[in-house]
């Protein structure tokens, strides 16, 4: 089936609205809101934007399959003048860079030229200075490295969330901790990912998870 999704004002397109079927297929809008996805007529489909999941629509309910149209609940021209992901990651970010700012400003060091009025030319004594202080520059530069492993990590945990993680597998105490350890999905797959294929993500590591688990039940399992 085939269709278009629009904001609340039914006009402007929405791109990169996952929509789902029940029978596990998937896809995204693209630049004009345009999808097309395979579903059976007993399947159902629904749409997610920014977090947000539509009804469930049954298949055999939809009067043209060829052009099944929806309208999100989303203002577009407030999206434009906000950040995309919920602002508390990001203002704890741009609060932590401003703290921090010295450290993110950081450079490396290396050696300047000046030029005096006479059209002498020389070194930057200062730069020449800074670059024998070797303990403090590597300090910075590692104390700068690590704020901005804690900022990948914690956008990681943003979008991989334990709320997240029980809500589409059921996992809970140890269990649940163990699996957000072991399939923690890394920075890159986690920045360019959308909604499915992230929630995608998880019930694949989870299906390997139960397969694990199983596996391992059987070895501790005493001969019989």
């Amino acid at each position: 089936m085939k269709g278009k999704v629009f904001d609340m004002t039914q006009s402007i397109p929405l791109q990169s609205v996952s929509v789902m079927s029940t029978s596990g297929a998937g896809t995204t809008t693209d630049s004009l809101g345009r999808y097309a996805i395979r579903a059976g007529e007993n399947d159902s489909i629904w749409f997610s934007y920014l977090g947000k999941s539509t009804p469930r629509y049954p298949v055999n309910t939809i009067g043209n399959l060829q052009n099944f149209e929806v309208s999100l609940h989303v203002n577009v021209t407030v999206l434009r003048s906000v950040m995309v992901k919920p602002p508390d990651y990001h203002l704890d970010s741009i609060q932590n860079r401003k703290d921090y700012a010295k450290a993110f400003n950081f450079k490396k060091p290396g050696i300047g030229v000046v030029s005096t009025p006479g059209g002498a030319v020389g070194m930057d004594l200062d730069q020449f200075i800074d670059m024998f202080q070797f303990r403090r520059n590597k300090r910075m530069a590692q104390f700068r490295d690590r704020l901005i492993r804690e900022e990948q990590d914690k956008y990681i945990e943003h979008r991989f969330s334990r709320s997240l993680v029980i809500k589409l597998t059921g996992l809970r105490g140890p269990e649940l901790d163990t699996f957000m350890r072991r399939y923690k999905p890394d920075l890159y797959f986690t920045q360019v990912a959308t909604d499915y294929e992230f929630q995608s993500y998880i019930k694949i590591c989870y299906e390997r998870f139960i397969r694990l688990q199983k596996v391992l039940s059987e070895l501790r399992r005493p001969d019989e």
